[in-house]
């Protein structure tokens, strides 16, 4: 091959131009087996946020034996610290836990702290413990003589009187806001200590143990809240509550796989995951959805998208919603692919929507399984109201759409139903600002639906300045999109600019390759090993021709090349006749026959 490539400046990606709900969930209300939930608990969406406190101060009015030990505000919150975690171990932690908790609870030790400071400056001691006091004791008796106890033994007193047996300093150490968890704790405190910390090791364990799907996670949760235009159900009125609470801290919903971020909000808006067992409830879940078509690596990206599911029981609620869809057409190992892309179809809202699209669907004469196939690739659409479906079947009747045309663009790039108007529009008029007609927009449309998915900012813009800037007349833009509209899907750094690099190392030109791509775009769409160097070497080294002929004829590779390039040239070969790409490839087998082989009729077909 030419090495006049090794001169030619390749290109290099191009610097970023800066660019100029509701659903109801599970109706029937969900019931709570008796067994894995056994207390009722209030909804805690809207909790107050914690205010941190800050170091613990040395009491004022401490007495001397206290202050001989308590010197320094970081000395009094070394010593609440350990005082909680000794209440934790009262309360079954291991030592181990208990240190933990403890380390990672310090609103907790400077809530308890501050209750002590506030007894010693008001020397309300005596007061105290002939009342909350009295129900730290062993048999409701207290010490008396406050004043001759440390720091350590009174927070460790005021710790005991809540009575919350450990649960809001372990939550506090998930992240939990304290005015949360002293609310949520009195609900699932029955449940034990040692329990709690299993379990909430336990949900960790199951929701955030793989970091391989955080970024999809996040991705599909974003798209869900977006494309949701239906009333939310109970069910899905919670989840998006949590998912609303992620997106006002940093990072938003695309943080929801790290359990550092999510988890605290998870707990707060679903306290009662604390009270499901692992081996009456959680298992059994994790193993059903195993079952459908879930791999256990990927559950996270179920239940963390629609947490309800957790709280709903196998047989009575998730089966029933799966036999509905089963119902409905859809194979049981479509419903696990659909489940890991859209968890809310097992909600009861989204069903209910399916009737309402399917019967839209009706009216406008398109066929039910039409909507089948497209929610099995796209099942967000069942998450969309018809009138903003009808909306979009209203602009496709615009470009002159036929309702024959519409079912393959349906089927293939279903999305495009959840599109608003001006989104569409906007698409529309980027195709008209560039000379096209309605009717030859259609025809794009109707060609390549996904382009009318994508932003015009993003993408297709980008696209075009690409192409500007390596030197495509815009005169000439209409023409190779009119051509191969797919070219603004291609991706620049993927696919555009490595097909011109390997075209320029070869020893083309720029201005070969932007004559190439004038003559027959679809070329910066075929791979480079697969298609472009296979057929440039046989070009060049089995049929001796000039690498030109390429830039006369780039359509040759478009041609098979055992189907088609190499028959051809063995007829010539053979025949010894001067040949261009033209005169072999061009003509159809019969004319190429009637000229090559003396033949009107193929004796023998060529490939």
């Amino acid at each position: 091959m030419a090495t006049a490539a090794a001169t030619l400046p390749l290109l290099h990606p191009p610097v970023p131009k800066p660019a100029t709900l509701q659903l109801h969930a599970l109706p029937p209300r969900t019931r709570l087996h008796p067994k894995t939930h056994p207390h009722p608990l209030p909804l805690l969406f809207l909790l107050p946020r914690r205010r941190r406190g800050g170091p613990i101060a040395a009491s004022p009015t401490a007495t001397p034996s206290s202050t001989s030990a308590s010197s320094s505000p970081s000395y009094d919150a070394r010593e609440a610290e350990a005082a909680v975690a000794e209440l934790l171990r009262e309360s079954g932690a291991s030592p181990a836990d208990a240190a933990a908790i403890a380390a990672r609870a310090p609103a907790y030790a400077a809530m308890l702290a501050d209750g002590v400071r506030e007894l010693d400056e008001l020397g309300l001691w005596a007061s105290w413990s002939s009342g909350a006091g009295a129900r730290v004791g062993r048999g409701g008796a207290v010490e008396m003589d406050m004043g001759s106890l440390g720091f350590r033994r009174k927070v460790y007193l005021m710790g005991r009187s809540r009575r919350d047996h450990g649960v809001v300093p372990l939550l506090e150490s998930v992240g939990v806001r304290l005015s949360s968890a002293k609310l949520i704790a009195p609900y699932v405190a029955a449940a034990g200590l040692p329990v709690l910390i299993d379990r909430v090791k336990f949900l960790k364990e199951i929701l955030f143990s793989s970091s391989d799907y955080a970024t999809i996670i996040g991705r599909n949760a974003k798209r869900m809240m977006t494309h949701l235009s239906i009333p939310a159900d109970d069910a899905l009125q919670s989840t998006l509550s949590f998912f609303e609470k992620m997106e006002a801290r940093y990072g938003g919903v695309s943080m929801l796989g790290h359990g550092d971020m999510s988890f605290p909000y998870l707990i707060e808006s679903f306290p009662m995951l604390l009270l499901c067992s692992e081996d009456n409830h959680l298992n059994p879940l994790i193993d059903f959805l195993e079952y459908i078509g879930i791999p256990k690596p990927r559950t996270s990206s179920v239940l963390l998208l629609f947490p309800p599911i957790i709280l709903s029981d196998i047989e009575n609620d998730i089966k029933p919603r799966i036999h509905e869809w089963e119902k409905a057409g859809i194979e049981q190992e479509y419903i696990g692919r659909m489940l890991l892309k859209y968890p809310w179809i097992l909600s009861t809202g989204v069903i209910e929507n399916y009737r309402r699209i399917l019967s839209f669907f009706n009216r406008k004469k398109i066929s039910g399984t039409v909507l089948g196939i497209a929610a099995k690739s796209w099942p967000h659409i069942l998450g969309c109201s018809t009138k903003r479906m009808n909306s979009i079947l209203e602009l496709f009747d615009d470009l002159g759409i036929s309702k024959k045309m519409v079912v393959p663009v349906i089927t293939s790039s279903p999305q495009l139903l959840l599109r608003r108007p001006n989104e569409f529009l906007q698409i529309v008029f980027f195709f008209s600002e560039m000379g096209f007609d309605k009717e030859t927009v259609g025809k794009i449309l109707c060609r390549s639906p996904e382009i009318f998915a994508s932003n015009v900012e993003s993408t297709l813009k980008k696209k075009i300045d690409f192409l500007v800037d390596f030197g495509v007349s815009k005169h000439h833009l209409p023409r190779i999109i009119r051509k191969y509209p797919e070219i603004l899907l291609l991706d620049i750094n993927h696919t555009l600019l490595p097909r011109m690099n390997y075209l320029l190392e070869v020893g083309l030109s720029k201005k070969d390759v932007r004559s190439m791509i004038f003559r027959f775009s679809p070329l910066l769409g075929y791979s480079i090993e697969l298609v472009m160097k296979p057929k440039l070497e046989f070009l060049l080294r089995s049929m001796k021709k000039p690498l030109k002929a390429v830039v006369e004829y780039p359509r040759y590779f478009s041609y098979s090349l055992e189907g088609k390039i190499k028959p051809r040239f063995r007829v010539l070969q053979s025949k010894n006749i001067e040949y261009s790409l033209t005169d072999m490839l061009a003509k159809n087998d019969e004319l190429f026959a009637e000229e090559y082989l003396g033949t009107g009729v193929l004796q023998k077909p060529l490939p």
